[in-house]
């Protein structure tokens, strides 16, 4: 019954404009425990910004997952778009990916999502300054590959941390890419436990560490500059709190978080004596009206209804689960994944809204 309820879930979804199924075209190794997954372009093409990312929806013990996974492909010089998937310690998904992806298997996605991404102009002059830690060398991994075909008056630099040399993922292309552009990219590492010879920079990424790249690289901030940082959390707001502090201004900072824990604001003993709410949602032209009970968000008692409401993280980071806030009042226990302007424009992401009023509507496009 749950393998027929999936495929029928899984029929749903390819007929929806949100979704797409992609065969695995060829698989790389990239690390002892990290795979690169390309897949073939479908018909017609999957147009992606480098940065933005996937939603792999998959059925593991006859229950649906969906994860995200950054591109780390450029769509400005790569062929085919791939995703490249870490190993982690009880990692569900990312150890099936690893496991069973094999080439001529059909994977089902969400269309590609994200706002970690950059603009590209052949006049752009522009220093780029980028922070990456283990996996979070996949999304800029596109972005640096999109800079130097398309900026030809820009530089990256990159301040990369991973464990120990063989665990530097996409070590062979970094490589080729700065001795194809000599004085275009500059790529320097930093290793937690590096092995025995290792002259470069060791240990946990510090202010100092920042403090020094910045300073070999960009000496001061200027307008002309942009930073991207990805990876752990510890790493991200050790490289965010010291460009903060050399003055480089907020709005030159893009960030991606890949985990975040889901924020539970509202204690058991507090929900007694609460109602629930009722809701609208208008989605794919159709109005539906249900409860949303006490400590509930919205996208799970939407799901609970059999909703086909699209989402992907559940942890208020991915946007996949947005929709517009036609009236009523909703708190959201995380909204780190939007901007400042779409806040003020109404939206709110369904996977940690919760309703405070029965006027609530929402469209979800």
């Amino acid at each position: 019954m749950l393998f027929k309820l999936f495929k029928n879930k899984k029929n749903d979804l390819e007929k929806d404009d949100h979704y797409l199924t992609l065969r695995i075209r060829e698989t790389v190794q990239e690390t002892s425990d990290t795979v690169t997954i390309y897949f073939d372009q479908p018909d017609p093409i999957m147009e992606y910004l480098p940065g933005q990312f996937l939603t792999l929806i998959v059925e593991i013990n006859g229950k649906q997952e969906r994860r995200s996974y950054s591109l780390s492909t450029s769509p400005f010089i790569d062929p085919f778009p791939g995703i490249t998937v870490k190993r982690l310690e009880g990692g569900l998904v990312s150890n099936f990916v690893n496991d069973t992806f094999v080439p001529g298997k059909r994977v089902t996605v969400m269309k590609p999502l994200g706002h970690f991404v950059s603009d590209y102009h052949s006049q752009n002059n522009r220093k780029y300054g980028m922070f990456a830690g283990g996996s979070g060398i996949t999304p800029v991994m596109g972005i640096i590959k999109s800079i130097l075909v398309n900026e030809p008056k820009s530089t990256v630099h990159l301040l990369y941390c991973s464990r120990s040399q063989d665990m530097i993922i996409f070590d062979k292309e970094l490589k080729a890419l700065a001795e194809k552009y000599p004085e275009k990219l500059y790529v320097t590492h930093n290793l937690t436990q590096p092995q025995p010879g290792w002259e470069g920079a060791k240990g946990r990424l510090d202010q100092a560490k920042v403090n020094e790249f910045f300073t070999s690289h960009f000496n001061s901030f200027s307008e002309n500059q942009r930073f991207f940082i990805c990876g752990p959390e510890g790493m991200m707001k050790t490289a965010q709190e010291s460009l903060s502090e050399l003055e480089v201004k907020k709005e030159f900072i893009h960030s991606e978080n890949f985990h975040l824990d889901k924020v539970e604001n509202i204690e058991e003993e507090s929900l007694q004596g609460v109602i629930d709410r009722p809701i609208k949602i208008v989605l794919e032209g159709e109005e539906y009206t249900f409860d949303v009970a006490p400590g509930k968000t919205i996208l799970e008692a939407g799901l609970d209804e059999g909703l086909n409401m699209p989402y992907s993280c559940q942890s208020g980071l991915c946007t996949a689960c947005r929709g517009k806030l036609l009236s009523g009042e909703v708190k959201m226990d995380e909204d780190a994944g939007l901007s400042e302007n779409e806040i003020k424009e109404g939206y709110i992401l369904c996977c940690s809204a919760k309703p405070t009023n029965s006027e609530v509507k929402i469209q979800i496009d």
